[in-house]
């Protein structure tokens, strides 16, 4: 239970800081090709009203829990855990809440100092902060996230694949955030739906503290 609390805490410990930034010198054209590819992912994750996907975390050791994830723009999000694991994770458009019902412990976090502050948080500029890093798979952008100014926050990249139905052209498929202390986990994103009717109060919780709903 220990290695589970851990891989979903890591989760909401990583921020909004990348440590490899785009190489300096490169040629007009490929400039250009970058902008374009950044204000797209830009474009696509604003282009998100609401997404259900299922998802697969994978820790820094290799540990993996599955589960079901529901976005619903601005700020709202929701990690549904499989049957097993006493944890959620949920974000109600202010702040983002971590949940472990086997200690009946609650800690919430401001969107903004979260790793998914890039995906939620409507004062995220994520075309002011982005870097387009290389890749070698055709088909694939890859968007660094980068806050100079908070290095303490840690790193997140999200990675899109080239999708003519999804929202934008381009399809978010998986991320990856990396915190202050060198622990990395990953997403990945599988069977997207987008535009679902989703309610606000999927993003409610059954506080372990008390019998009532938060």
């Amino acid at each position: 239970m220990k290695s589970l609390r851990s891989l979903a805490s890591v989760a909401i410990s990583a921020a909004l800081v990348v440590s490899a930034p785009l190489a300096l010198g490169a040629a007009a054209p490929a400039a250009a090709q970058a902008g374009s590819d950044l204000a797209g992912a830009v474009a696509a994750l604003r282009a998100i009203s609401t997404l259900r996907a299922d998802f697969v975390q994978t820790d820094i050791k290799g540990q993996r829990v599955r589960g079901v994830l529901t976005l619903k723009r601005p700020g709202k999000i929701r990690f549904q855990y499989e049957k097993g694991v006493p944890i959620l994770i949920v974000s109600d458009g202010s702040a983002l809440t971590f949940v472990d019902y086997s200690v009946r412990q609650v800690q919430r976090w401001p969107i903004r100092n979260s790793p998914l502050g890039a995906l939620l948080d409507p004062t995220r500029d994520v075309a002011k902060y982005g870097k387009l890093l290389p890749s070698a798979r055709p088909g694939v952008v890859s968007i660094a996230v980068v806050d100079k100014a908070h290095p303490e926050y840690g790193a997140i990249t999200l990675f899109f694949i080239r999708k003519p139905g999804a929202p934008g052209g381009l399809e978010l498929s998986s991320w990856a955030s990396v915190d202050s202390q060198n622990n990395r986990t990953v997403i990945d994103l599988t069977n997207q739906q987008y535009g679902v009717a989703v309610g606000d109060n999927t993003f409610r919780f059954n506080d372990p503290r008390q019998s009532g709903r938060r």
